[in-house]
């Protein structure tokens, strides 16, 4: 009886150090908030982005430098349903990663390979090292008129300008002395006579 007494409790003793083992293993997830870097891909291309900006759900690569038109919001996602990460500076230069869905534009930086971990990773022969994926760092979304090309900053500025209309040759007025202090012009539109 004694015998099976200590088997029982070396049983308990065993459970009890196994359950303590296994709820010492889990980890709880770390929260996410609206800053927490996450990774998406979506086309093949993988994108680094803040946990409140949305992964795009077409992607069509750009990677061009572009100019703002104006001074428009920067969204959390390709409509304006989402939140206001940024304003564009009008005329500061920005680089367009891709056109989403919409007809939006996604800004970021351009896609680069990412750089090894630990220093082991990084003194290991490249013959031996795994092709590292291109990583977009995406920063929110602009409307698609909110910027134009860099090359056609200049001309498009330009043709936004409002024309000047050409002077009509000034017809020529009527004027009369009256009262030798003061003068009255006749309107040669309407034929009225107006007293300066």
């Amino acid at each position: 009886m004694e015998l099976n007494m200590k088997k029982m409790v070396n049983l308990r003793i065993a459970l009890s150090l196994m359950f303590v083992f296994a709820v010492a293993g889990c980890k709880a997830p770390p929260k996410m908030t609206d800053d927490t870097i996450v990774n998406s891909t979506v086309e093949g291309v993988t994108f680094s982005h803040r946990y409140a900006v949305k992964p795009p759900a077409q992607f069509t690569p750009v990677n061009e430098a572009y100019r703002a038109l104006y001074p428009a919001s920067i969204m959390t996602r390709p409509d304006f349903g989402g939140k206001v990460v940024d304003t564009l500076k009008s005329g500061e230069t920005y680089t367009v990663i891709g056109q989403v869905e919409n007809n939006w534009l996604a800004l970021g930086d351009a896609a680069q390979a990412a750089e090894p971990q630990d220093d082991a990773a990084k003194s290991s022969d490249s013959k031996t090292a795994a092709p590292q994926a291109a990583t977009a760092r995406l920063i929110g979304y602009v409307p698609f008129r909110a910027v134009v090309k860099s090359e056609l900053y200049d001309q498009t500025l330009k043709a936004d300008q409002p024309k000047r209309r050409a002077r009509a040759s000034s017809k020529k007025k009527t004027c009369v002395s009256v009262d030798g202090d003061s003068k009255a012009c006749q309107n040669s539109n309407s034929g009225t006579w107006i007293i300066n």
